[in-house]
Protein backbone atom coordinates (compact mmCIF):
# COMPACT_ATOMS: atom_id res chain seq x y z
CA UNK A 1 0.00 0.00 0.00
CA UNK A 2 0.99 3.80 -0.54
CA UNK A 3 2.24 5.80 2.22
CA UNK A 4 1.73 9.87 2.18
CA UNK A 5 1.45 13.09 4.61
CA UNK A 6 -0.29 16.43 4.32
CA UNK A 7 0.01 19.29 5.66
CA UNK A 8 -1.69 22.60 6.36
CA UNK A 9 -0.67 25.53 8.92
CA UNK A 10 2.24 27.81 8.64
CA UNK A 11 3.73 27.63 5.73
CA UNK A 12 7.56 25.42 6.12
CA UNK A 13 9.61 23.57 4.51
CA UNK A 14 8.63 21.08 2.67
CA UNK A 15 11.98 18.74 3.86
CA UNK A 16 10.74 19.29 7.96
CA UNK A 17 8.00 16.47 7.31
CA UNK A 18 9.03 14.94 3.98
CA UNK A 19 12.99 13.86 4.49
CA UNK A 20 14.15 14.90 7.45
CA UNK A 21 12.22 12.90 10.25
CA UNK A 22 13.78 9.90 12.06
CA UNK A 23 10.69 7.88 9.54
CA UNK A 24 10.13 10.55 7.16
CA UNK A 25 8.16 9.39 3.96
CA UNK A 26 11.33 8.94 2.27
CA UNK A 27 12.40 6.20 4.47
CA UNK A 28 8.94 4.51 4.33
CA UNK A 29 9.14 4.60 0.88
CA UNK A 30 12.16 2.11 1.40
CA UNK A 31 10.87 0.73 5.19
CA UNK A 32 7.10 1.15 6.29
CA UNK A 33 5.65 -0.07 9.02
CA UNK A 34 2.00 -0.17 8.98
CA UNK A 35 1.93 -1.12 5.14
CA UNK A 36 0.77 -4.82 3.53
CA UNK A 37 4.52 -4.37 1.99
CA UNK A 38 7.09 -2.25 3.39
CA UNK A 39 8.18 -0.81 -0.10
CA UNK A 40 6.46 1.82 -2.04
CA UNK A 41 8.97 2.31 -4.74
CA UNK A 42 6.51 2.93 -7.41
CA UNK A 43 7.00 6.37 -8.14
CA UNK A 44 6.24 9.43 -5.87
CA UNK A 45 4.84 13.14 -6.00
CA UNK A 46 4.30 16.54 -4.37
CA UNK A 47 1.49 19.12 -4.43
CA UNK A 48 1.29 22.22 -2.52
CA UNK A 49 -0.67 25.66 -3.11
CA UNK A 50 1.41 29.13 -3.44
CA UNK A 51 0.64 31.79 -5.32
CA UNK A 52 -2.07 30.20 -8.19
CA UNK A 53 -5.60 28.72 -6.80
CA UNK A 54 -4.55 25.67 -8.81
CA UNK A 55 -2.39 23.39 -7.00
CA UNK A 56 1.38 23.07 -8.02
CA UNK A 57 2.70 19.17 -8.92
CA UNK A 58 5.77 17.17 -9.53
CA UNK A 59 5.57 13.43 -10.15
CA UNK A 60 8.40 11.46 -10.80
CA UNK A 61 8.06 7.57 -11.55
CA UNK A 62 11.75 6.81 -9.80
CA UNK A 63 11.78 5.12 -6.09
CA UNK A 64 11.58 8.16 -3.67
CA UNK A 65 14.86 6.79 -2.07
CA UNK A 66 16.59 6.68 -5.16
CA UNK A 67 15.72 10.42 -6.74
CA UNK A 68 17.95 13.20 -5.32
CA UNK A 69 16.18 15.93 -6.88
CA UNK A 70 13.64 14.99 -4.35
CA UNK A 71 15.56 16.09 -1.50
CA UNK A 72 16.68 18.92 -3.46
CA UNK A 73 13.10 20.25 -3.86
CA UNK A 74 12.02 19.78 -0.23
CA UNK A 75 14.84 21.70 1.00
CA UNK A 76 13.75 24.53 -1.22
CA UNK A 77 9.77 24.28 -1.56
CA UNK A 78 7.47 25.48 1.13
CA UNK A 79 4.00 26.03 1.38
CA UNK A 80 1.25 26.35 3.13
CA UNK A 81 -0.77 23.34 2.25
CA UNK A 82 0.90 20.29 0.68
CA UNK A 83 0.83 16.73 0.10
CA UNK A 84 3.56 13.95 -0.51
CA UNK A 85 2.60 10.66 -1.66
CA UNK A 86 5.00 7.45 -2.12
CA UNK A 87 3.36 4.42 -4.27
CA UNK A 88 3.30 1.24 -4.32
CA UNK A 89 1.07 -0.07 -7.52
CA UNK A 90 -1.64 -2.77 -7.33
CA UNK A 91 -1.82 -3.44 -10.86
CA UNK A 92 -1.77 -0.22 -13.04
CA UNK A 93 1.33 0.70 -14.80
CA UNK A 94 4.30 2.88 -13.18
CA UNK A 95 4.06 6.03 -15.09
CA UNK A 96 3.95 9.62 -14.01
CA UNK A 97 0.12 10.25 -15.38
CA UNK A 98 -0.20 7.27 -12.34
CA UNK A 99 1.68 9.04 -9.93
CA UNK A 100 0.21 10.79 -6.92
CA UNK A 101 -1.30 13.27 -5.96
CA UNK A 102 -3.94 14.07 -8.71
CA UNK A 103 -4.86 17.77 -9.40
CA UNK A 104 -7.89 18.88 -11.40
CA UNK A 105 -9.01 22.73 -10.67
CA UNK A 106 -8.40 24.05 -7.32
CA UNK A 107 -8.96 20.33 -6.24
CA UNK A 108 -6.06 18.01 -5.32
CA UNK A 109 -6.17 14.40 -4.30
CA UNK A 110 -4.61 11.71 -3.11
CA UNK A 111 -5.04 7.99 -2.04
CA UNK A 112 -3.88 5.08 -0.02
CA UNK A 113 -5.95 1.51 -1.44
CA UNK A 114 -7.56 0.05 -4.19
CA UNK A 115 -10.17 -1.14 -5.67
CA UNK A 116 -11.19 -4.64 -6.14
CA UNK A 117 -11.41 -6.39 -9.63
CA UNK A 118 -10.84 -2.74 -10.94
CA UNK A 119 -10.35 -4.65 -14.71
CA UNK A 120 -13.86 -5.28 -14.40
CA UNK A 121 -15.57 -2.56 -12.68
CA UNK A 122 -13.34 0.15 -14.39
CA UNK A 123 -15.71 1.52 -17.34
CA UNK A 124 -18.61 1.38 -14.96
CA UNK A 125 -16.45 3.69 -12.19
CA UNK A 126 -15.12 5.51 -15.00
CA UNK A 127 -19.17 6.43 -16.29
CA UNK A 128 -19.58 8.18 -13.32
CA UNK A 129 -17.34 10.68 -14.21
CA UNK A 130 -19.12 13.58 -16.14
CA UNK A 131 -17.80 14.36 -19.81
CA UNK A 132 -16.58 17.73 -19.03
CA UNK A 133 -14.21 16.17 -16.58
CA UNK A 134 -13.36 13.00 -18.60
CA UNK A 135 -10.75 15.08 -20.04
CA UNK A 136 -8.91 15.62 -17.25
CA UNK A 137 -8.82 11.82 -17.30
CA UNK A 138 -4.62 11.75 -17.78
CA UNK A 139 -4.15 8.09 -16.25
CA UNK A 140 -5.53 4.94 -15.79
CA UNK A 141 -5.46 4.07 -12.06
CA UNK A 142 -8.61 3.43 -9.81
CA UNK A 143 -7.39 6.49 -8.19
CA UNK A 144 -7.60 9.23 -10.30
CA UNK A 145 -11.11 7.54 -11.70
CA UNK A 146 -12.36 7.92 -8.06
CA UNK A 147 -11.20 11.41 -7.70
CA UNK A 148 -12.82 12.52 -11.31
CA UNK A 149 -16.15 11.18 -10.25
CA UNK A 150 -16.34 12.79 -6.66
CA UNK A 151 -15.57 15.97 -8.46
CA UNK A 152 -18.15 15.38 -10.95
CA UNK A 153 -20.96 14.58 -7.89
CA UNK A 154 -20.53 18.19 -6.23
CA UNK A 155 -17.28 18.91 -4.74
CA UNK A 156 -17.71 22.51 -5.13
CA UNK A 157 -20.97 22.31 -2.95
CA UNK A 158 -20.31 19.54 -0.14
CA UNK A 159 -16.74 17.62 -0.53
CA UNK A 160 -18.10 15.05 1.84
CA UNK A 161 -21.48 14.50 0.44
CA UNK A 162 -19.77 14.15 -2.69
CA UNK A 163 -17.13 11.34 -1.28
CA UNK A 164 -19.95 9.59 0.15
CA UNK A 165 -22.20 9.68 -3.23
CA UNK A 166 -19.34 8.43 -4.88
CA UNK A 167 -18.60 5.39 -2.75
CA UNK A 168 -22.27 4.73 -2.16
CA UNK A 169 -22.48 3.84 -6.00
CA UNK A 170 -18.91 2.36 -5.20
CA UNK A 171 -20.40 0.30 -2.37
CA UNK A 172 -23.19 -1.11 -4.70
CA UNK A 173 -20.89 -2.17 -7.25
CA UNK A 174 -18.49 -4.35 -4.95
CA UNK A 175 -21.55 -6.19 -3.62
CA UNK A 176 -23.48 -6.97 -6.74
CA UNK A 177 -24.72 -10.96 -7.17
CA UNK A 178 -23.39 -11.44 -3.48
CA UNK A 179 -19.36 -10.66 -5.06
CA UNK A 180 -19.04 -8.48 -1.79
CA UNK A 181 -15.29 -7.32 -3.48
CA UNK A 182 -12.56 -5.81 -1.25
CA UNK A 183 -12.12 -1.61 -1.80
CA UNK A 184 -10.26 0.41 0.20
CA UNK A 185 -10.05 4.32 0.25
CA UNK A 186 -7.57 6.25 2.57
CA UNK A 187 -7.79 9.45 0.64
CA UNK A 188 -7.20 13.19 1.23
CA UNK A 189 -8.82 15.99 -0.32
CA UNK A 190 -7.39 19.68 -0.34
CA UNK A 191 -8.59 23.31 -2.41
CA UNK A 192 -5.98 25.26 -1.03
CA UNK A 193 -7.96 26.28 2.30
CA UNK A 194 -9.82 23.04 3.32
CA UNK A 195 -8.31 19.57 4.12
CA UNK A 196 -10.48 16.47 4.15
CA UNK A 197 -8.87 12.91 5.37
CA UNK A 198 -11.13 10.26 4.48
CA UNK A 199 -10.26 6.42 5.92
CA UNK A 200 -12.88 3.50 4.88
CA UNK A 201 -12.66 -0.15 3.71
CA UNK A 202 -15.47 -2.13 2.09
CA UNK A 203 -15.08 -5.90 3.06
CA UNK A 204 -11.88 -5.60 4.32
CA UNK A 205 -9.67 -3.64 6.66
CA UNK A 206 -9.15 0.04 6.09
CA UNK A 207 -5.62 1.29 5.80
CA UNK A 208 -3.69 3.47 8.51
CA UNK A 209 -4.27 6.83 9.34
CA UNK A 210 -3.26 9.78 11.78
CA UNK A 211 -2.95 13.41 12.64
CA UNK A 212 -1.47 15.44 14.89
CA UNK A 213 -2.04 18.87 15.50
CA UNK A 214 0.90 20.95 17.00
CA UNK A 215 0.20 24.58 17.50
CA UNK A 216 -0.96 26.09 14.03
CA UNK A 217 0.07 23.08 12.17
CA UNK A 218 -1.78 19.72 11.27
CA UNK A 219 -0.45 16.81 10.45
CA UNK A 220 -2.08 13.55 8.54
CA UNK A 221 -0.21 10.48 7.76
CA UNK A 222 -0.37 7.26 6.62
CA UNK A 223 1.85 6.49 9.79
CA UNK A 224 4.02 8.70 12.26
CA UNK A 225 6.80 9.85 11.30
CA UNK A 226 8.29 10.01 14.64
CA UNK A 227 8.06 8.50 18.16
CA UNK A 228 6.25 11.12 19.25
CA UNK A 229 2.70 10.23 21.44
CA UNK A 230 1.03 13.30 20.24
CA UNK A 231 -0.48 11.41 17.10
CA UNK A 232 -3.70 10.29 17.11
CA UNK A 233 -5.54 7.41 14.94
CA UNK A 234 -8.14 8.76 12.75
CA UNK A 235 -10.92 6.12 13.20
CA UNK A 236 -11.81 3.69 10.74
CA UNK A 237 -15.18 4.75 8.65
CA UNK A 238 -14.54 8.77 9.61
CA UNK A 239 -12.99 11.83 7.79
CA UNK A 240 -11.30 14.30 9.49
CA UNK A 241 -11.70 17.76 8.17
CA UNK A 242 -10.02 20.89 8.69
CA UNK A 243 -11.24 24.21 8.00
CA UNK A 244 -8.44 25.74 9.41
CA UNK A 245 -5.02 24.30 11.17
CA UNK A 246 -5.95 25.28 14.53
CA UNK A 247 -9.96 23.45 13.63
CA UNK A 248 -10.12 19.57 13.15
CA UNK A 249 -13.26 17.49 13.18
CA UNK A 250 -13.78 13.63 13.26
CA UNK A 251 -17.07 12.90 11.61
CA UNK A 252 -18.94 9.93 10.73
CA UNK A 253 -18.54 9.21 6.98
CA UNK A 254 -20.50 5.64 5.95
CA UNK A 255 -23.51 4.45 7.23
CA UNK A 256 -23.59 1.32 8.33
CA UNK A 257 -24.41 -1.93 6.26
CA UNK A 258 -28.23 -2.35 7.23
CA UNK A 259 -28.77 1.20 6.99
CA UNK A 260 -27.02 1.26 3.40
CA UNK A 261 -29.75 -1.39 1.34
CA UNK A 262 -32.02 1.16 0.39
CA UNK A 263 -29.18 3.34 -0.97
CA UNK A 264 -27.71 0.30 -2.56
CA UNK A 265 -31.05 -0.17 -4.31
CA UNK A 266 -31.22 3.41 -5.24
CA UNK A 267 -27.49 3.64 -6.68
CA UNK A 268 -28.18 0.12 -8.35
CA UNK A 269 -30.76 1.96 -10.63
CA UNK A 270 -28.13 4.78 -11.27
CA UNK A 271 -26.13 2.55 -12.65
CA UNK A 272 -28.10 0.43 -14.49
CA UNK A 273 -29.08 3.44 -16.03
CA UNK A 274 -25.69 4.73 -16.66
Amino acid sequence: MCRWIAYRGEATLFENYVTEPVHSLITQSLRARESAGPTNGDGFGLGWYGVHPEPGLYRETRPAWSDENLRYLCRHLQSHMFFAHVRAATGTPVTRQNCHPFACGRWMFMHNGFVGSWSRLRRRIEAMIPDALYPSRNGNTDSEALFLAIMGAGIDEDPIAATRDVMTRLRALLNESGLRERMRFTAALANGHELYAFRFAENDTANSLYYRQAGDRLIVASEPYDGEPTWTEVPNNHVLLSRSAHQVELLAFMPDEPEMKSEHRAAQKVIARA
